[in-house]
């Protein structure tokens, strides 16, 4: 069972709010880079919406792979992604409260991209658990508090 107020360290649940914030920080974040990388792309095939959704779609994979590279190098290093870091929420391991490993990192970020590619179910789950837990919360043994 999982308090507001984790035994001796005393971490606080990150709000779901703060986890929003920085969810809409790091797709941003994430969306800039990739018209960065394709900018000259998308100009030069036209930049009207249209064309620009038939482009993204054409470069899913490299957008899923900046995802997880993403997700998974800042939390595992960091402990947060910069939205994250802005919001002042941070991940740690649930059964000790320490940083997580890269293996817990990488799970965690596969298991956020499967949530998104399956309309955002799997983050729903933090509104029925006591712990505030995702799914990829849940599969990489994770707990997001207020850092």
């Amino acid at each position: 069972m999982i308090d507001k107020q984790t035994n001796s360290d005393n971490f606080e649940l990150a709000t779901i709010n703060s986890r929003i914030i920085a969810f809409i920080i790091d797709d941003m974040l994430i969306t800039f880079i990739i018209l960065a990388i394709f900018w000259d792309t998308i100009v030069n095939n036209g930049s009207d919406l249209t064309t620009v959704l038939i482009l993204m779609n054409k470069f899913v994979f490299q957008v899923l792979v900046l995802k997880f590279v993403y997700q998974t190098f800042f939390v595992w290093y960091y402990g947060a992604t910069l939205g994250k870091i802005v919001a002042k929420i941070r991940v740690i391991d649930y059964d000790d409260f320490s940083k997580i490993s890269l293996i817990q990192s990488a799970l965690r970020s596969f298991g956020r991209i499967l949530s998104e590619m399956f309309f955002y179910i799997g983050f729903i789950f933090a509104f029925f658990n006591e712990g505030k837990q995702t799914f990829h919360d849940k599969i990489s043994k994770t707990l997001v508090v207020n850092a």
